[in-house]
């Protein structure tokens, strides 16, 4: 079994091979996606909202980053895994930024880190990747800019916002990026980045023609139930078994038929 690496990922967008990435926050999930060969696991700040039940990305801190992506990175033994850098984690300056992407590598055992923003973090980019840290950059819709951004709509429609995305990819891949996540983007536009750079891009909600998919696992198998964006295909609707499971043991524990004497000791 081959270690997916940087220039695994580079490869296959060479190779016209399509790249997948999901998200994981566990071993027990980790372990299932890293054996049906998954390439890329995510440790994404989306952990807030799926796992932890905060409402935004904003609150999930360092710490819990870290735990969750300790978890994660003790199951795989074939997939990349990426650890999302949460919001002010990297922002103040690059010296923070490197500080903190190096415990991503140094405590939890990750292979790259992920950050959004576009030439605003050229220097940091450059900054780590010269210190040995891969870096999966981030456009389009960025969680962590909802409340500048004003909702999670589409990036990029309008000339002046697509030109400056294109710019900011340049930017990213010239600072040594070796993957792109683009978020809500508009199909065309996703496209043009695609040609435009070498670095493999990554889409959610961005069409075709990216180099690769990503999805929330949690989206993808019908778990997440607080919202659907419209760039979901749910590939299972798990709640509805969990929930029978779940209601049928409550039900046999109550009418004492659960445990039977198959799951006791005798002495």
């Amino acid at each position: 079994m081959e270690k997916v690496t940087t220039q695994t990922i580079r490869q296959m967008k060479k190779n016209g091979k399509k790249i997948t990435m999901l998200t994981a926050y566990d071993y027990s999930m980790a372990a299932l996606l890293d054996q049906v060969g998954v390439d890329i696991l995510l440790v994404g700040d989306s952990l807030g909202m799926v796992v932890l039940g905060y409402e935004t990305t904003l609150p999930v801190t360092m710490d819990e980053m870290l735990h969750h992506t300790r978890a994660v990175a003790r199951a795989v033994k074939r997939a990349m895994v990426v650890g999302d850098m949460p919001f002010m984690s990297y922002q103040v300056s690059s010296e923070q930024a490197l500080e903190n992407a190096g415990r991503f590598l140094k405590e939890a055992d990750a292979h790259a880190v992920k950050l959004e923003g576009g030439a605003e973090i050229y220097d940091t980019v450059r900054k780590l990747v010269a210190s040995g840290i891969p870096v999966m950059g981030h456009l389009g819709l960025t969680p962590q800019s909802i409340h500048q951004l004003g909702g999670y709509g589409v990036q990029g429609k309008e000339d002046e916002t697509a030109r400056k995305m294109i710019q900011d990819a340049r930017a990213l891949a010239d600072a040594g990026i070796f993957s792109l996540v683009l978020e809500c983007v508009p199909v065309a536009l996703a496209k043009k980045i695609t040609e435009t750079i070498s670095v493999p891009t990554i889409g959610i909600g961005a069409g075709i023609h990216c180099d690769g998919q990503v999805l929330v696992t949690h989206d993808l198998l019908g778990i997440f139930e607080k919202f659907i964006p419209r760039f979901v295909k749910r590939y299972a609707e798990l709640n509805k078994p969990i929930k029978d499971a779940v209601t049928e043991f409550i039900e046999e524990v109550r009418a004492g038929k659960f445990p039977g004497a198959e799951h006791s000791f005798e002495e």
